[in-house]
């Protein structure tokens, strides 16, 4: 009856030659702004003890009004109650320090029994997504492996091979901190797991040709120098022109092909709408791919070199 008489209730429509429109019945705007008139309003309602009869009595016999603070609507998540206190994060602030910071700064509060403090939203988000991305770079590590050691024959060098996407990881990591880039969980962690079937390559180019130079009757260190040397060029080559490909990619590179080949005037832009989203996970295979590529002539061969050498101790003792 309150609502009906504040804010109105529709009772028909009008209807004109072009459109509808609700008819809402409520009280006269001076009858609506008095407390006292509200409280006189008569309720309407069937008395069935005495048969159904219809009875009016006035608001005030059965309802009181008192003034207090009070929330305008509670909200529910998972039957709890919760209240949300949201902002907007400006630049050049990272909505992930920020909420670092905050959990920082409330650490130490005291909270009554019954409650609990937990963020949501992007950063919710944003750790389900990290954590179905790790499910996934360790179940692609592991399907990377057993097809390694299936190929080779053999539990070390899988794991020689794996030491590439490690150094794919340190890559990205410095390749951000030294650019000063912002780290996204979604984008970046897709690009790490594209990393880790990629940088695999270099590897197992290098082992895959020892073994072979190896099998031909090279000594170990022959055989790991002219694997090096021999696929030096097929490593860097490949490297190269996957980072040149990303290279548009990461500066949002596009050119009006059309204009192009019809005008003969190309239109190049530099910082396209592509590059606000596209561009970290380039960079991040850029970084990773980078890095993992130079250090990989190098520590491969030693780790093999090493391994190779432990083999041959351990069967001279047995």
């Amino acid at each position: 009856a309150i609502r009906t008489a504040l804010f109105g209730s529709e009772i028909s429509k009008f209807r004109d030659a072009d459109d509808e429109y609700p008819i809402q019945l409520r009280l006269k705007q001076e009858d609506r702004n008095q407390v006292e008139k509200l409280l006189g309003m008569n309720i309407t309602y069937r008395d069935m003890n005495m048969g159904g009869v219809l009875r009016n009595v006035p608001l005030s016999s059965v309802a009181d009004i008192s003034y207090s603070t009070t929330f305008s609507q509670i909200n529910r998540k998972n039957n709890e109650r919760i209240i949300t206190l949201s902002s907007d994060v400006i630049v050049p602030y990272n909505p992930t320090e920020v909420n670092q910071q905050i959990l920082n700064s409330i650490s130490d509060l005291e909270l009554p029994s019954g409650y609990s403090v937990r963020q949501g939203g992007e950063q919710e988000e944003q750790n389900k997504t990290m954590g179905f991305l790790g499910g996934a770079f360790g179940v692609s590590l592991i399907l990377i492996y057993l097809i390694l050691a299936a190929q080779f024959n053999s539990i070390i060098k899988p794991i020689i091979i794996f030491v590439t996407i490690l150094l794919s990881l340190i890559g990205v990591l410095l390749g951000f901190m030294l650019f000063g880039k912002t780290f996204s969980v979604i984008m970046s962690g897709v690009g790490i797991i594209a990393l880790a079937g990629i940088v695999v390559k270099n590897g197992i180019l290098l082992i895959e040709f020892t073994d072979e130079l190896m099998a031909r009757g090279y000594n170990l260190k022959h055989a790991i120098v002219e694997a090096g040397s021999t696929r030096l060029t097929p490593v860097l080559l490949t490297a190269a022109s996957a980072v040149l490909g990303l290279i548009p990619l990461a500066f949002g590179l596009t050119i009006d092909f059309a204009a192009m080949f019809i005008d003969l005037n190309p239109v190049i832009h530099v910082g396209g709408d592509s590059a606000v989203f596209w561009n970290i996970l380039a960079w991040t295979i850029i970084y990773g791919l980078t890095f993992s590529t130079i250090l990989t002539l190098l520590i491969v061969p030693c780790m093999y070199y090493i391994n190779e050498r432990v083999k041959l101790k351990l069967s001279k003792k047995s």
